[in-house]
């Protein structure tokens, strides 16, 4: 085959990155299992009285609250706890000579570089999943438990909802009950392009039946208008109708993005822009920081090994120190542009994508400059 390397030389490169993959994920695996320990023994300590105030028994503490916990801290914090363990791990090999005698050996640089690429594209896919199909559902068990045993009760009750369910359909409730499935004063408007108003429905209270999927309305009043200004009015003590929205539509807790998953949130984000509502943004953000955001495990990756590979007189306790510096500057970043996205005019794409393009910029820059 031309060009392939002599077998004697293959099979070190292969042993070479069987070794550095491994030492990879064992202390990526070996530091979130000790962090996760730390932060559950604190977290218990703190909520220990809120547990037994609620009586919450050890079997919910652990199989609901806690195993839903694991997945998004993980999630949260994996960038930074592999920017550790690389930092650590390769700190020791640079201490150790087996970085120069790597190089020494003939490997290229971006060669040594191919096996924490692929460590770091074995977590990235399976923080991908877990933040676009996982967390959303365990999120979901979390926070109802915490409403149930740690926070004080969900609010049920909301006031002056009005939005846009479809295009030219406007709906108003004064009121609406999440437990009753109950709304007061409602009023669903169906306007032409123009503007022109074609169907008003008004009712002093409706309740949804889960059985036909209709709403219970009294006091209902359905006026309609033709094109040519003939209008119609129909009134009924009691009447069952389909008002074309659901009990969702009207709940706020509904409109929880990171209980979510994915496609949920793709067709969330279509319908609140139809609508017209301000969460648009948000749910905007929480969709492409589940897509982007896995990068940053390989960028911080690149960055811990550019930084670490060199051999210091400091030793690894001055490539944590440099490496911590620069993953919680990463950190804060993100959350600057995100405060922009949010509240200016920064779109929610550019919000994420722009820390991950400038430090896979500075990854490059610290590659280059790398002894080689």
């Amino acid at each position: 085959m031309p060009h392939s390397l002599p077998e004697n030389v293959r099979n070190p490169l292969k042993r070479l990155d069987r070794y550095i993959l491994g030492k990879y994920l064992k202390t990526f695996l070996l530091a979130l299992a000790l962090i996760i320990v730390i932060v559950i023994t604190f977290d218990v300590s703190e909520k220990l009285d809120k547990f037994l105030t609620h009586h919450a028994t050890l079997w919910q503490i652990v199989s609901v609250y806690y195993l839903n916990f694991i997945p998004g801290f993980v999630n949260l914090y994996s960038p930074l706890f592999i920017f550790i363990s690389v930092i650590f791990f390769t700190s020791k090999m640079a201490g150790h000579s087996e970085i120069v005698a790597i190089l020494s050996s003939g490997i290229r640089y971006g060669r040594m570089l191919r096996p924490y690429v692929y460590g770091a594209a074995i977590v990235a896919v399976a923080v991908f999943v877990l933040g676009n199909f996982v967390i959303p559902k365990s999120n979901e068990r979390l926070i109802a438990f915490e409403e149930e045993y740690v926070k004080s009760k969900a609010t049920n009750y909301y006031s002056n909802l009005h939005f846009q369910s479809e295009q030219g359909v406007q709906v108003y409730a004064e009121s609406y009950d999440v437990k009753r499935l109950q709304a007061t004063q409602f009023c669903r408007e169906e306007l032409a392009p123009d503007g022109h108003l074609l169907r008003r429905e008004t009712a002093s209270n409706i309740i949804y039946d889960t059985a036909t999927h209709l709403w219970r309305c009294s006091n209902y009043a359905l006026r309609t208008l033709d094109t040519l200004g003939n209008e119609s009015l129909s009134l009924q003590r009691r009447a069952d109708v389909d008002l074309h929205i659901t009990p969702d539509d009207l709940n706020v807790l509904s409109t929880r993005v990171e209980t979510m998953t994915t496609p949920t949130l793709i067709r969330y984000i279509h319908r609140e822009e139809m609508r017209g509502t301000g969460t648009v943004k948000n749910a905007k953000i929480e969709l492409w920081q589940r897509i982007i955001n896995p990068l940053a495990i390989v960028i911080m990756t690149i960055i811990g090994v550019a930084i670490a590979a060199r051999k210091s007189r400091g030793g690894i306790g001055v490539h944590l120190a440099i490496g911590i510096s620069i993953a919680f500057s990463f950190i804060v970043f993100m959350k600057v542009t995100t405060v922009f996205a949010t509240n200016g005019d920064l779109s929610p794409f550019m919000a994420v994508l722009l820390p991950q393009i400038i430090f896979s910029v500075a990854a490059a820059w610290l590659i280059y400059k790398a002894p080689k």
